[in-house]
């Protein structure tokens, strides 16, 4: 019998705790034995909206969250979110919907969207999965519309990952000159990276969406990520040049706002 390398039992064990969320269907808005053991808290409980702020345009049916009509984000009250972290959630859209998870102050989004029928996704950099208007997913791994997608957000230190279902397709560390593009795009449209203590909110952005199994835990700061280089979609010049031209709004609508304060 062949014995296996250290490296190798360490990247087996690697992918079995990556699929252990991601790579198998688990009851909803429940904490599995590992997640337990690893400190994850929920923070939906499957019942009704504690814990969470709204205006009436939220609700719980069947175990789901769903927004119901115009009126808002909704925000998730308890407590800000840790400076090192990880967030598990599921999400499904209607068709051409779009929506948001809001994990730190200003303009940190994972976007949430119908890549097939909403404009968004014709540019990878604002497609689901996106930390949006900054950095693209590697690849577009969504479901079909109507089916469950679960996301996952890891923060610590200045290294940001998205998730969905069960792959990796952003990991990069905002610090790193080669992305320096990447962070001032954002900058330009009003977030910074280096904030802290943010709200995470669910966004209204008046489509039909629908979350459950919320779920974070704190990430102690001598635990090491899985850090396995993902390569960013690219973005045609078509989409870089309508990018361009709505960063342009976006900047004049500002400087107008301020204008007038």
């Amino acid at each position: 019998m062949k014995k296996l390398q250290p490296g190798t039992v360490l990247a087996c064990l690697s992918v079995l705790q990556i699929c252990s969320w991601g790579c198998a269907a688990e009851p909803p808005n429940q904490l599995t034995e590992q997640e337990q053991e690893q400190g994850f808290e929920l923070l939906f409980n499957g019942k009704d909206l504690e814990g969470w702020d709204q205006s009436g345009n939220w609700q719980v049916k069947d175990g789901v969250i769903s927004r119901t009509d115009n009126g808002g984000d909704l925000v998730y009250g308890k407590q800000s979110l840790p400076d090192d972290f990880e967030l598990r959630f599921e999400w499904k859209v209607g068709a051409g919907s779009n929506s948001g998870v809001y994990y730190r102050p200003g303009q940190y989004e994972y976007q949430i969207l119908d890549n097939k029928q909403h404009a968004d996704g014709k540019n990878p950099r604002t497609s689901a999965a996106s930390l949006y208007f900054c950095m693209p997913p590697s690849q577009d791994t969504t479901r079909p519309v109507g089916e469950w997608n679960q996301g996952r957000i890891v923060c610590q230190g200045t290294v940001i990952q998205h998730w969905l279902n069960g792959k990796k397709v952003i990991d990069f560390d905002y610090t790193d000159p080669h992305y320096a593009w990447h962070v001032t795009l954002l900058a330009n449209r009003g977030g910074k990276l280096e904030e802290r203590g943010g709200t995470l909110f669910l966004q209204d952005h008046g489509d039909p969406v629908w979350y459950r199994s919320l779920k974070l835990r704190t990430i102690p700061q001598d635990e090491k990520l899985e850090r396995s280089p993902v390569k960013p979609a690219p973005v045609s010049d078509e989409a870089m040049a309508a990018e361009q031209r709505k960063l342009q709004r976006i900047m004049e609508n500002r400087a107008r706002q301020q204008q007038q304060k």
